[in-house]
């Protein structure tokens, strides 16, 4: 359990495992928040166009969940999804260059910021209608159990997709159908510009699974070591018993719903996000580390400087990249035909 790594990490018994583990995770934050910075900037030179949901706060939120799957598990998001394809597996030229809208993106261009998609590693995209991966990821629990596998189904969404009909549907037929789905809210604690209190009559929306016969449970989203536990449990619920469950993540996201909005809005003040700042994810786990003899000033320098390597050889990437061909609008359109003439 990460509690336990937790405690042995302030006593400075962390075995080589945990401190594998906590280094991989450091990094792997380290590169989504300064991946996003870099990206920002791209924005606002003009480089990327459309739309940009930065994930820079949320960094454990995606790390921790996704250090608790499997490779062949299934993973749906929303559009705020960098953070979660870079630890996912994605590289970040291949994001980078998605983003810049470049052939060799991950989805050849024709997805951008909000549409990263790789089915190789089962990171089955990012979509644009708010709460619209919600039955998507329900469908792909449901073909893991109707095949008889024990993978399982993590799906991301913001808490005002929450209040959506297709969430309610969806958590239904998952807590009737018993299917292996982890449903993660991540509550950042706004939708666009408005508050969660203004908007659900139900702040506490774990509250939510009792609805549909599942477990709910609250996780710290700052801590990437609790993130890490709850989804661990969440995950043999699914795929030893075929159990959904509701995750409520509380998070924070320091900068703005998107590249269009200001860093703050007038609908928040800068202490809240100071305040916020003070449990920085990433501080959070150097700090442990720090305390358990695994890091210091000299291993946070190298951990900095090999990620901004990667990530300024991601931009240069992009940037030398081809746009797509012409002829690729056709391209993906429709999938293809049978072999033998049947329909698919």
């Amino acid at each position: 359990m990460a509690g336990t790594a937790t405690e042995a990490a302030r006593n400075g018994a962390v075995s080589d495992a945990t401190a594998d583990q906590y280094r991989l995770w450091l990094r792997q934050m380290v590169l989504i928040r300064r991946f996003e910075e870099k990206a920002g900037e791209a924005y606002s030179l003009g480089k990327i166009g459309g739309f940009c949901h930065l994930y820079i706060g949320q960094e454990a939120l995606a790390v921790g969940t996704l250090a608790a799957l499997r490779d062949d598990d299934y993973v749906v998001s929303a559009y705020r999804e960098h953070g979660q394809a870079l630890a996912r597996g994605l590289s970040a030229r291949s994001v980078m260059a998605e983003l810049y809208g470049k052939a060799t993106g991950c989805s050849k261009g024709k997805g951008g910021s909000m549409h990263l998609f790789d089915a190789s590693l089962h990171f089955m995209g990012g979509h644009g209608i708010v709460g619209g991966q919600i039955p998507l990821g329900a469908g792909f629990a449901f073909a893991a159990k109707y095949r008889g596998t024990d993978q399982v189904s993590l799906t991301y969404f913001g808490e005002a997709a929450a209040n959506i009909g297709a969430f309610h549907e969806t958590l239904n037929m998952a807590g009737l159908w018993r299917l292996p789905a982890i449903f993660v809210i991540e509550n950042n604690g706004y939708g666009m510009g408005t508050s969660l209190r203004r908007a659900s009559a139900i702040p506490n929306l774990v509250e939510r699974a009792a609805s549909y016969n599942m477990p709910g449970v609250v996780v710290d989203g700052q801590d990437v070591d609790k993130v890490k536990a709850a989804t661990d449990e969440a995950v043999e619920r699914a795929r030893r018993e075929s159990t959904p469950t509701l995750m409520e993540i509380r998070t924070y996201r320091y900068v703005g719903h998107s590249m269009s909005d200001a860093a703050h809005g007038t609908y928040r003040t800068k202490d809240e996000v100071e305040e916020y700042r003070a449990r920085d994810p990433i501080t959070v786990l150097a700090q442990r580390m720090r305390d358990a003899g695994l890091l210091d000033d000299e291993g946070m320098e190298a951990i900095e400087a090999d990620v901004r390597a990667e990530v300024e050889d991601a931009v240069k990437f992009a940037e030398e990249s081809p746009d797509p061909a012409p002829e690729e609008l056709w391209t993906d359109v429709y999938a293809p035909a049978a072999q033998d003439g049947g329909e698919r």
